[in-house]
């Protein structure tokens, strides 16, 4: 490894997931990207580039073609849970911490599945008298490991079919639950933010778990860093006039987010 390569790996080493994960998501949403511009766009050396291509089309994530790579996905392509948690994972920290300030001592509460909502439930601190229920696996043991379930929370599991990979309830017995119960805020992670086709997800499944929990809130909190806004997805979720607040990050695109203020819907920035 010559030195330019040595310094070059030491200082982006700490982001080398993340670059990945936004390589990824250029590909899939332009369609196809080149050495050079992902080079110029992520300020590291086209050999950098390459060796990301390569381990990104090993892993099944995209094409590598000559000169860059194209997408190899279509709508309904969902990255792994493990892969989005460690994309933009400083934003959804900020937008977790944020998120939870809404929370209320007493409030009862629907945490939505993903790496978003996930932040939310660390970032509780000691609130108190809640019910929580969701349909994550992650989230329920975080709130384990945050309350012990002591008579701080009482905490709500949706039952169903536990999707693979993503440990989350889905499946007719988890809307049903969903459907008899009554929260006064709901924490909804999407995987698409858009003017034209309002909240969208990967997975059919999954959409419809959620539309059964946006419709059991009395308040609807989107919770999406800024590289889903803008974004449609495969399933509809529901239209923008569903949802209360959006919590992103101070990078979401201001034109966007002046429509979204124009339609009705809160934004709260998180730093």
């Amino acid at each position: 490894m010559n030195t330019q390569e040595h310094s070059e790996t030491f200082e982006n080493n700490f982001s080398q997931t993340e670059r990945r994960m936004q390589i990824v998501t250029l590909v899939q949403e332009s369609g196809r990207a080149s050495v050079p511009d992902l080079s110029a766009r992520f300020e590291v050396s086209e050999m950098t580039i390459r060796r990301d291509l390569r381990e990104l089309d090993r892993e099944g994530l995209l094409k590598r073609v000559h000169g860059g790579a194209i997408s190899g996905f279509g709508r309904s392509y969902e990255p792994a849970l493990n892969l989005r948690a460690e994309a933009n994972q400083a934003a959804k920290a900020a937008i977790g911490k944020r998120a939870a300030e809404l929370i209320e001592d007493g409030d009862s509460l629907a945490f939505d599945v993903g790496s978003t909502t996930l932040e939310i439930a660390r970032h509780l601190g000691n609130k108190q008298n809640l019910t929580i229920i969701t349909t994550s696996l992650p989230i329920a043991n975080q709130i384990v490991e945050n309350y012990s379930l002591t008579s701080d929370v009482r905490l709500i599991l949706a039952g169903g079919i536990v999707r693979s990979r993503e440990f989350s309830m889905i499946g007719p017995f988890a809307e049903r639950t969903l459907q008899e119960l009554h929260v006064d805020k709901a924490f909804i992670g999407v995987a698409g933010v858009s003017l034209e086709e309002g909240l969208t997800e990967y997975n059919l499944e999954d959409a419809t778990v959620k539309k059964s929990m946006l419709r059991s809130a009395h308040q609807v909190i989107v919770v999406a860093d800024s590289s889903k806004l803008g974004r449609i997805t495969f399933a509809n979720v529901a239209g923008l006039e569903s949802v209360d607040t959006l919590v992103t990050d101070d990078q979401a695109p201001e034109d966007l987010l002046n429509e979204l203020k124009a339609r009705g819907v809160q934004i709260i920035l998180a730093h």
